[in-house]
Order: structure tokens, then sequence, then C-alpha cells
């Protein structure tokens, strides 16, 4: 079973609008798509849409908290969140006719010390269930910066993989604990590294820096250009078909996922690669977030490139 961590739930909305998002005018929605939400959550979308076993866990709170446990109960996905006192979070995602994104993210209510460790508590046991566990995005307020590398230090004690996806402090604090895999982009590699990046090459470096650090696997996102990894077996640069994207918010998380579901099927870091990059090439194609059509993927698989770099 995977096991994704989400502690900043939030109940996403997803506004389509005519025309251009303008500030100072009353903008009417054409449609509107509520999704439980915080990237862990559309990383376990993803992940029962590749029809594995999943389990959702993180804090949830209120009406809102409750709305996001009835909307994973629709995707079917099983949870075991632990129930705070305060209300999850809301985050709009505006997109007009042009398919730009707009995005106004709440940063979550407080959490007191006592649900934070109330949630390592039942983590501990969550561990034994799972054999990979995906821990993603931001914190609410009152959440420690080390929680991840806390959580991590858990998985590893019983032996288990686990991906992190983060910024910032927690994503500093959390490599520390050395996770099987991360997810970073070139700022959040001039940041841990404290170098400058400005071409491919010095990706590349900050890259397989980070790998020689400790890291098993280092992927990083280069959205229409695909993605490069990093592993035991050397650099590959992995590269999609063209397509006509409809909306790009939950593709980063559509490739974690993936990466979760190649993990758990035992695949190489190569088939990793491909497969999370037909996956999350998919998702760009619809409007939900962490969503995609599984003949969508099957049709971008097939005209996947990957090359060797090194």
């Amino acid at each position: 079973m995977i096991t994704t961590v989400t502690l900043n739930v939030s109940v996403d909305k997803a506004y389509k609008i005519k025309g251009s998002n303008e500030s100072g005018k009353v903008m009417r929605v054409l449609e509107c798509n509520n999704t439980a939400g915080g990237k862990g959550l559309n990383v376990s979308r993803v992940i029962s849409l590749c029809k594995e076993d999943i389990l959702a866990t993180g804090f949830v709170g209120g009406h809102c908290g409750a709305l996001a446990e009835e909307l994973l109960e629709k995707d079917n996905i099983s949870s075991q969140f632990i129930h705070v006192k305060s209300e999850t979070r809301n985050c709009i995602n505006i997109l007009d006719e042009n398919n730009i994104s707009t995005e106004f993210l709440e940063s979550g209510a407080p959490i007191s010390e006592e649900e934070v460790n109330t949630f390592i508590k039942e983590f501990d046991d969550i561990i034994d269930k799972s054999n990979i566990i995906t821990i993603s995005g931001s914190v609410p307020k009152g959440v420690p910066s080390n929680i991840y590398a806390t959580l991590i230090e858990m998985i590893k004690l019983k032996n288990k993989k686990v991906i992190l996806d983060a910024s910032g402090e927690l994503l500093q604090e959390g490599i520390k604990a050395l996770p099987t895999m991360i997810k970073p982009n070139s700022e959040e590699m001039e940041s841990l590294l404290g170098v400058s990046i400005n071409n491919e090459e010095e990706v590349i470096e900050s890259a397989v820096k980070l790998h020689e650090n400790g890291i098993e696997i280092v992927v990083v996102s280069l959205g229409k250009d695909g993605a490069l990894l990093v592993c035991k077996d050397g650099v590959y640069h992995g590269r999609p078909p063209k397509i006509e994207v409809v909306n790009t918010v939950g593709c980063g998380d559509s490739m974690v996922a993936a990466f979760a579901v190649g993990l758990e099927r035992g695949y190489s870091s190569i088939e990793c690669l491909k497969y999370a990059i037909s996956i999350s090439a998919a998702n760009a194609l619809t409007f939900s977030t962490g969503s995609f059509k599984e003949e969508d993927a099957d049709r971008i698989f097939k005209d996947i490139t990957i090359e060797k770099i090194r």
C-alpha cells in the first residue's frame, strides 16, 4: 500500500471563467470543480486512478475538513486523518479562456502541539501498513519546520521508501534525513546547495550533487521538456511529445504519484521516469487537478524519449 501525507489539507476550488481574470471586476464563473486538495491529496487521487491501494493521512478540521473527507470518499480513497479544532483551509484556482491560471492559497489555520504529537503517534502505526510513503506540500502554523525530517526518520527505521516533495525550510530540514526521493526545481536546488543555476548543465550538476549527498533518486521537473532523473544508474532526460495543455496545476503531484506507483510495482528508475512523465503530461490535458485519462497516458507513453546523459 502507498500512504500519502498531507499536513495542510484544503478544499480546492477550480473556477473556469470567460475572458481574462481582471482585478476590480465582477467575474462570472462558468464552471466550478471542488476537490480535496493539498499536494498530497492530489497525489492520492492520481495513485487511485493508477489502481493502487492508497491511504491518505494528515490533519483535517471543521466543515471544510468534513467536506474534504467526503470528496475523498467519493473518489474511493481511504483516509485516516487526525481531526483538529481549526478549520481546514480553502484554495482557489482561476483558469481563464487562455488557460492562464491564477491561484489563491490560504496558509492554513494553526495546529496545536498536542495535535502534532497525536499525529506522530498514529503515524508510527500507519508506517507498518505502508510500502511507499509520500510527504508533500506545506504545513499549517504551529507545525515545526523539522516535522518532515522526523517523519522520514521514522519511515526509514522501518525500512520503507519515502518521497519528499516540499520547499523552503521544510525541504532543507527534510533532506537531512535522506529521503528515498526528492523532486526539487531549480530555485529549490539553488537554496539547498547555495549555488546559482543558469542553464541545463548547472541543473544537472546540482541534481548530481544532491544524489551524491545521499538522496537515492533526484527528479527535476522541466515542464514541457519533461524531467531529469539522477540515480545510481546515471543521469537521464525524459521528454514527452508535444501536447495541447489545458491545466498544468497538479502535474508535479502527478509525477510524484506515478513514481510512488512505479516503486510500489518494482519498476526500475528509468521505467518510473517514463511512466511518471506520461501521467504528468496526461494530467495537463484535464481541467481537474490531480486527474488523468488512462487513454491519454497510454498514448503519451508510447512517444516519450529517454536519453542517457551520463
